[in-house]
């Protein structure tokens, strides 16, 4: 399995606006986005830095609940 790629908080918040999430809040570098179904889940947002690929497969797996085929068909 290829490696995920790694992603700004800009291009993961767009992802997660395609699965249905919507931007809550955001208190300081910290994007909150919560899906209609009660799902949510926390992005860090430093500008000019990427996500880490450890940080964003948890993303997918525990917050999302989606497989990782289903997040790169969003890309």
């Amino acid at each position: 399995m290829p490696k995920l790629p790694l992603l700004t908080a800009r291009e993961l918040a767009r992802v997660l606006e395609k699965l249905g999430f919507s931007l809550v809040r955001q208190v300081g570098s910290h994007m909150f986005f919560k899906h209609a179904d009660g799902r949510a889940t926390v992005v860090p947002n430093h500008p000019g830095e990427e996500i880490d690929r450890g940080l964003l497969n948890k993303i997918i797996r525990k917050d999302l609940q989606i497989t990782r085929e289903d997040f790169e068909r969003c890309l």
